[in-house]
């Protein structure tokens, strides 16, 4: 079990709710809220018909005991797997052009990879392929860190055993996105960074965006962080691993601005639009369902090392929204439904985060050292200021919130804790998983 990001959809029940003038004073308050409660450091914008509507920054780019710098709406973030809607769009690009058809068979490009004379270009973009996702296992989050060639990524990727059957169901793969980004550069003989430039970046007028490299704060790019007492550093994922799959850098406004693009016609055709907003199962073309009541919206979420990311477009309103985080300890969904429910006129949520205190005495029932039988991981409980914190071997140290009595979560990463004091143990959970752990 690996403590890591888990994507994020944004499923809503049905209700009836009109657009009028937009709700400032509740999203401040939320925002004062989360920035006070060191809940969330993110950079926010919800746009309508292109036109800014509402915009927030908090938190910082970067922190630093002699010189932090404030985050703005112009900082850049490692959006991570809302890379892979750009992907997407520069192959549809192909297809339009006749250079490559959702059909073509991946062993036209790689044929070491397993299955690959059964799956087409359209079964990769939809998660359909059956390859294996290599960001599930151990051996990634051991080494994610250092460059990777393309040679030896492709040697990875060739020995992994399928999940499934080609198109027998849906599974996200970071892999089939990767090797989407490489056959990009095969089939145009340029680079994923030129292909970007070209047909994205240059052709809708993005200042802000680019693909790989180093952070950098001096472009305005943040570091990401986790909490548990303070704002730690976290580790910073070689973008040479993710490429096509989660390694652009970006604003919430250049973002905007490219869905904006992709919905309006700028980018790709009408017909393309429809096959990537086309749902089977629960993926479209490098777009996934955002529905926000009776809205029908398309988006897509990203998590890398601590960077959290989504955005959403709602082709009915023309509406668009986005929420960009280098440090987080509060459900982003959240907060993106909060300015919707801003927009239109739906109760903005403020959490009370006072009210999420542990004292000294309900805490001492629960510290320790946990394992399992089931994983190789051992988790530390502990107790300060009123809080309680989770620490795996070898992993940042992440604040658990009360949820109800014994049952605690971690917002950041979705993993839910149980205890059960008098037997001295407790259930985890995270991604529907559940672990047995014993003190």
């Amino acid at each position: 079990m690996k403590i890591k990001l888990i994507p994020i959809v944004a499923l809503l029940f049905a209700f009836s709710a009109s657009a009028q003038q937009i709700n400032t004073t509740d999203l401040d308050r939320l925002f004062d809220t989360l920035a006070t409660h060191n809940k969330s450091m993110a950079s926010v914008l919800l746009t309508h018909k292109g036109q800014k509507v509402y915009e927030r920054a908090i938190g910082y780019a970067v922190v630093d005991s002699t010189r932090s710098i404030n985050a703005t709406p112009q900082t850049r973030y490692r959006i991570g797997s809302i890379t892979k809607t750009f992907t997407a769009t520069m192959i549809m690009q192909l297809v339009e052009e006749k250079k490559l058809a959702l059909d073509t068979h991946l062993d036209k490009y790689f044929p070491t990879i397993p299955n690959a004379s059964q799956i087409t270009i359209e079964m990769m973009l939809r998660h359909r392929s059956g390859i294996h996702n290599f960001t599930d296992d151990e051996a990634y989050w051991k080494q994610q860190t250092q460059p990777r060639t393309r040679a030896e990524m492709l040697a990875v990727f060739g020995k992994y055993k399928p999940d499934f059957v080609p198109d027998a169901e849906a599974k996200y793969s970071n892999t089939g996105y990767i090797l989407l980004g490489y056959i990009i550069e095969d089939v145009t003989k340029k680079s994923y960074e030129k292909n970007l430039q070209e047909r994205i970046l240059s052709r809708i007028g993005l200042k802000n965006t680019s693909f790989g490299g180093k952070v950098d704060p001096a472009r305005g790019d943040a570091y990401s962080y986790s909490f548990a007492k303070r704002w730690e550093k976290r580790e910073e994922t070689d973008l040479s691993q993710p490429a096509g799959a989660g390694a652009i850098v970006s604003t919430p406004g250049d973002v905007l601005t490219f869905m904006d693009a992709l919905f309006n016609g700028k980018l790709v055709s009408q017909q393309s639009l429809i096959q990537m907003t086309k749902i089977v199962d629960i993926f479209g073309i490098g777009l996934v369902p955002t529905p926000f009541y009776q809205k029908k919206g398309y988006g897509h979420t990203g998590g890398l090392d601590g960077f959290q990311t989504v955005v959403a477009y709602f082709p009915g309103d023309s509406l668009a929204g986005a929420v960009f985080s280098n440090g987080v300890d509060y459900p982003l969904n959240d907060i993106l439904i909060a300015m919707l429910s801003a927009y239109y006129k739906v109760p903005v949520v403020i959490p009370d985060f006072n009210a999420m205190q542990v004292s000294a005495e309900e805490a001492e029932q629960y510290l320790g050292v946990y394992e399992s039988k089931q994983i190789p991981l051992k988790v530390t409980i502990t107790h300060k200021d009123n809080k309680l914190f989770f620490q795996p071997t070898g992993q940042p140290t992440f604040l658990l919130s009360p949820v109800k009595k014994d049952t605690f979560k971690i917002d950041a990463v979705g993993v839910t804790m149980e205890f059960r004091p008098e037997q001295k143990e407790a259930t985890i959970t995270q991604a529907g998983q559940a672990y047995l752990f014993t003190k």
